[in-house]
């Protein structure tokens, strides 16, 4: 058996951020692919979760967020092996800032506003689209929860 190509999981941050009832949501395309994304990334060795979930949000967005608390914990682990990602979903609120796409990053075609009701017809990664729409509708009420494993072919 061969060695995964990366040994350890990656921890992914991500905000779900509502903007005059929409929800914020980073449009993605991979080769003829495309898919959307809750703005985040990737926590740096020694990175606060909170102070890498802010800068990635900055980056992709153009916003200045203040980091509220986790929502959703879930795993995405690759069937192949090659990947396992740790998302954590956080609530957040913009602070500052203005929306843009980010120029520097290709993979990233739009940032986008999307209806909570429309989210269901998105290739949203990893797909908690149910999950965010219970987080939406409870509030302060909705209760933090770990998924499991959730992947998305493609």
């Amino acid at each position: 058996m061969e060695a995964p190509a990366c040994e350890h999981p990656r921890v992914r941050v991500a905000a779900l951020i509502v903007i005059d009832g929409r929800v914020l949501l980073a449009r993605h395309r991979k080769q003829d692919r495309t898919y959307h994304l809750l703005p985040g990334g990737g926590v740096e060795f020694g990175e606060a979760l909170s102070a890498a979930l802010e800068r990635e949000v900055r980056e992709e967005t153009g916003l200045t967020v203040v980091v509220g608390r986790p929502l959703i914990l879930n795993d995405t682990i690759d069937p192949s092996g090659e990947r396992h990602l740790v998302h954590i979903t956080f609530a957040a609120e913009v602070s500052s800032g203005a929306l843009a796409t980010p120029a520097d990053d290709e993979r990233i075609v739009a940032v986008d506003l999307a209806d909570p009701a429309a989210l269901a017809d998105l290739d949203l990664r990893p797909p908690i689209t149910s999950e965010l729409v219970e987080a939406l509708a409870r509030g302060n009420a909705f209760q933090t929860v770990y998924l499991g494993p959730r992947f998305a072919e493609g």
